[in-house]
């Protein structure tokens, strides 16, 4: 069960951590708490589940990665069974997914996310990903705004996460 000083630190750990040499003890200081408590409460939310994930989030437009496309693959019909997990294997691809084609209008199975510093640098990228696994049929949608990026923190009145 979390407390409200839990609930608190997980709404600061939400704004993330602040660059400074001791993020624990600004925020124990912001929460009234020692770095020490800070650190244990976060221990102890991530041993009880309620923190899954505890990881660094990079503001990617900050470091000049502006091209960002989601591609859209039509594989060979023998090869759905392989075709994902062969381009989740590349190092370019952040994100991958496997949807239901609708026949007829949209026969693309599989969803690729990736990043550059330029359109041009990703297209390569993803033209010798289509080259090497022999999918030819591509789609390339470049995000032209971005509207929401947020950490996916979600918790029930029993204080778990969800």
């Amino acid at each position: 069960m979390m407390d409200p000083v839990d609930k608190q630190l997980i709404g600061v750990l939400e704004e993330g951590l602040p660059l400074v040499a001791a993020p624990f003890a600004g925020i124990g200081s912001r929460l009234g708490i020692s770095e020490r408590d800070v650190i244990d409460r976060i221990s102890a939310l991530r041993q009880g589940g309620v923190i899954r994930k505890f990881r660094a989030r990079i503001d990617q437009r900050k470091l000049g990665i502006t091209a960002n496309a989601l591609v859209a693959w039509k594989g060979p019909r023998d090869s759905h069974d392989d075709l994902g997990p062969r381009l989740a294997a590349f190092p370019s691809v952040t994100h991958c997914y496997e949807r239901r084609p609708v026949p007829g209008r949209w026969e693309y199975t599989h969803y690729t996310v990736h990043h550059g510093y330029s359109r041009g640098e990703v297209i390569s990228e993803i033209e010798r990903i289509a080259l090497e696994i022999g999918c030819p049929e591509f789609r390339v949608l470049f995000s032209t705004r971005e509207y929401k990026r947020v950490p996916n923190v979600r918790i029930n009145e029993n204080g778990g996460g969800g």
